[in-house]
């Protein structure tokens, strides 16, 4: 009889203290605003080091073409920032005297 009263008691004792841990246990990790909080800077860094890597290419790339060739893709460079998402214009003279079609 003692053996059962014993076994009894440790069997509550056990459920007690695994009750008691459950909710411990869902106050562990991180919550959803900071994961979500995370994940946004890991983007913006992944982001900004993919910029880095692309100016650095293009700075490499600057670096192999002789004096004349980095002329010419400064001016041309500077020629679409100016006229923006146009594209391309014909000149004026081929404008005003051109053939209609």
């Amino acid at each position: 009889m003692t053996a059962l009263r014993i076994l009894l008691r440790f069997l509550a004792v056990l459920l007690l203290a695994l009750f008691a841990l459950s909710p411990a246990r869902a106050q562990e990790g991180i919550g959803k605003k900071q994961q979500e909080k995370i994940q946004r800077k890991k983007e913006k860094d992944d982001k900004k080091e993919v910029e880095k890597e692309e100016k650095r290419l293009y700075k490499r790339h600057l670096e192999n073409q002789d004096k004349a060739t980095r002329k010419r893709m400064k001016r041309n460079q500077r020629r679409a920032v100016k006229q923006g998402q146009a594209g391309h214009r014909d000149p004026f003279l081929r404008r005003l005297f051109g053939t209609r079609h």
